[in-house]
């Protein structure tokens, strides 16, 4: 079979984060590796990683940034995400497809797209694989991607694709980057007790839940447990933070790694958000103190709070340095259930996700 043409039209931005096009790319680098070749459609939104994806190789159409206000914002509660009417997005996107040639695969990962932006390209695509997390708007394509857990997981898309969409449901599919299956394999084995912990709440952190973490760190006193402060390029507050690391003992600052399944791998437990790091920190078995930076990390934190595999702590608007601080004390105190967690985790999360993805979708998107 002729090796497939694969688009993703996907982005990254201040408000979006990065988890987006960072998944994206761990699915485009192994179906590249198998001979597809590969195009990003992002947009040049305001803390985007066009340049990155640049980087990495890959062909990339950079949507241009739009002065026009009007977004017709009730149609999707994250429209302002797109930067520009969907309409015009969908009609940008048509035609530099329409000169780029025949597309067999046109993944998207945007959750201010649905089913009208994807039926405006069905005229240049074989096949449209939808990566969400959400479940909350229709979608009209041939495969639909959900990572992520949920408590009855395997219904949430009945009534929003259509009738022949196969969906590829649950963190067996994560789409993981190769070197965390690697240290996977190669990780030590954790005892329960704690020596180091790593923080880690996105490329921007937003909310600023690592200044809160820092502060728990702070008031727990503990000299003998080092602690890795992750933080992405975007995060506005980086260079107070890493002063702030700097007056901690045994406290170590890192700013935009390329070695994060190497960092979760050496940590006995970690403070981070619901974001797509959450399938990474399983891959290799790190235990978790979970806060929920965003709306749709809610639910998916809370069911996994409830069957034991992370402690959820609540939404950042709930959580301070003191709730944090209670919960590192308690854990602390519990190795057996820091086991129990890692093991749980490990056994979700296989690390083999992408690989799985890339096989189903070079076996059928080719199809005609």
């Amino acid at each position: 079979m002729a090796s497939l043409r694969i688009a993703i039209r996907t982005d990254a931005s201040k408000c979006i984060g990065t988890g987006h096009v960072m998944r994206c790319l761990s699915l485009a680098e192994t179906l590249s590796q198998q001979g597809a070749k590969v195009l990003f459609i992002s947009r040049d939104l305001p803390g985007n990683l066009n340049a990155f994806i640049n980087k990495k190789g890959f062909d990339l159409c950079r949507l241009p940034v739009s002065e026009i206000q009007d977004l017709n914002l009730d149609w999707n509660r994250h429209a302002t995400w797109l930067g520009v009417p969907w309409r015009q997005d969908a009609e940008e996107t048509l035609g530099y497809l329409q000169n780029w040639g025949k597309v067999d695969l046109l993944v998207i990962d945007h959750y201010a797209l649905e089913a009208g932006w994807e039926v405006m390209l069905r005229p240049v695509v074989n096949r449209i694989l939808v990566i969400d997390d959400l479940a909350d708007r229709p979608h009209d394509c041939d495969f639909l991607l959900d990572q992520n857990f949920f408590c009855g997981f395997e219904k949430r898309y009945e009534k929003l694709v259509p009738v022949h969409c196969q969906k590829l449901l649950g963190p067996r599919y994560a789409l993981l980057r190769p070197d965390f299956r690697e240290v996977r394999a190669t990780r030590r084995l954790r005892t329960g007790d704690v020596k180091k912990i790593l923080v880690f709440f996105g490329s921007t952190d937003p909310t600023d839940e690592t200044t809160k973490a820092l502060e728990a760190i702070r008031l727990l006193d503990r000299a003998d447990i080092s602690v890795d402060v992750v933080v992405g390029i975007g995060n506005q507050k980086k260079e107070t933070i890493q002063r702030r690391c700097k007056a901690l003992p045994q406290t170590h600052f890192y700013c935009q790694v390329d070695n994060m399944a190497e960092l979760l791998a050496d940590a006995d437990l970690s403070l981070g958000a619901g974001g797509s790091t959450t399938w990474e920190r399983f891959a290799v078995g790190t235990p978790s103190l979970l806060i929920a930076v965003a709306h749709n990390q809610e639910e998916h934190s809370q069911d996994l709070g409830s069957k034991g595999l992370v402690v959820y702590l609540g939404r950042s608007d709930q959580v301070d340095r003191k709730t944090i601080l209670k919960q590192l004390e308690r854990m602390l105190l519990s190795p057996s259930r820091l086991l129990a967690m890692e093991s749980a985790g490990l056994k979700l999360v296989d690390g083999l996700g992408t690989k799985r993805v890339t096989g189903f979708l070079l076996t059928t998107a080719g199809e005609n």
